[in-house]
């Protein structure tokens, strides 16, 4: 039987007990969900859904109160934990860039931090910025104040994809660029992602962009999984979970 990519099994996660011993809130309960290698799945759901709470977990940036997180197999929390994360790639909203870095640098900062050759993280940086879209030779001495919204983001994928990693964690990576900006770095993340096959997790409260992007789509509600579904089965989903969704993003206007 092949390996997943990650598994969740059995996950819950409550924040820690209030200051008067009270119970704390529970986030996550009992989530098992299985992601082929070389897929990608995303999360739906509104705020508070513990969607970002189980994608931290996969890199160790959360620990499950109880079950368990494995990564192509092995248990998330023995692993040493840079190694984990350096096989991990994260994209974020806002990118986190280093301002003071050149586009180049940025893209290959976690190469350098590994100690990696010089010689090969100047490849390195080059590859995965043309991946992603940008010319090298253009845009490798500007710094991030010096690009678009849509650049800024292809910088953190890059950076994301250096170390090669097996994982790439998405949480909301576009949702802070113009809507034709956004279409844009979807088609392109499609191409890519169809390139690289990596095990990819995306969270968004997008719907179209889900339906785009991924092979599976597990809508989150209080913490538990209501749906698992491809994506031809979420616009005729019977499950009155994914139909309240569905209807509340996609409201006809009359009158």
């Amino acid at each position: 039987m092949a390996v997943a990519g990650v598994e969740f099994a059995d996950v819950s996660y409550a924040l820690p007990p209030g200051l008067r011993g009270e119970a704390g809130r529970v986030l996550l309960r009992d989530v098992s969900l299985k992601l082929e290698a070389g897929t990608t799945t995303a999360l739906l759901g509104r705020s508070g859904s513990g969607k970002t709470t189980l994608l931290r977990m996969v890199n160790g940036l959360a620990a499950p109160t109880s079950g368990e997180v494995l990564v192509e197999g092995r248990p998330a929390k023995t692993a040493e934990i840079i190694g984990l994360r350096r096989s991990i790639g994260y994209v974020i909203q806002e990118t986190g860039l280093f301002p003071h870095m050149t586009v180049e640098k940025n893209a290959g900062i976690a190469l350098e931090l590994a100690g990696r050759p010089r010689a090969e993280i100047a490849k390195r940086a080059a590859e995965v910025l043309e991946l992603a879209g940008l010319d090298f030779a253009e845009f490798r001495s500007r710094y991030p104040w010096q690009l678009s919204g849509g650049q800024r983001q292809r910088v953190g994928l890059a950076r994301a994809l250096a170390m090669d990693p097996s994982v790439l964690l998405m949480d909301e990576p576009f949702g802070a660029l113009d809507p034709m900006t956004r279409a844009e770095m979807q088609t392109m993340v499609r191409g890519l992602l169809d390139r690289v096959k990596k095990t990819v997790l995306l969270v968004t409260h997008d719907l179209d962009e889900a339906l785009y992007l991924a092979a599976r789509v597990v809508f989150l509600e209080h913490g538990e999984v209501v749906a698992d579904l491809r994506p031809d089965e979420v616009l005729q989903s019977k499950n009155p979970q994914v139909k309240h969704y569905v209807s509340a993003v996609r409201r006809e206007i009359t009158g």
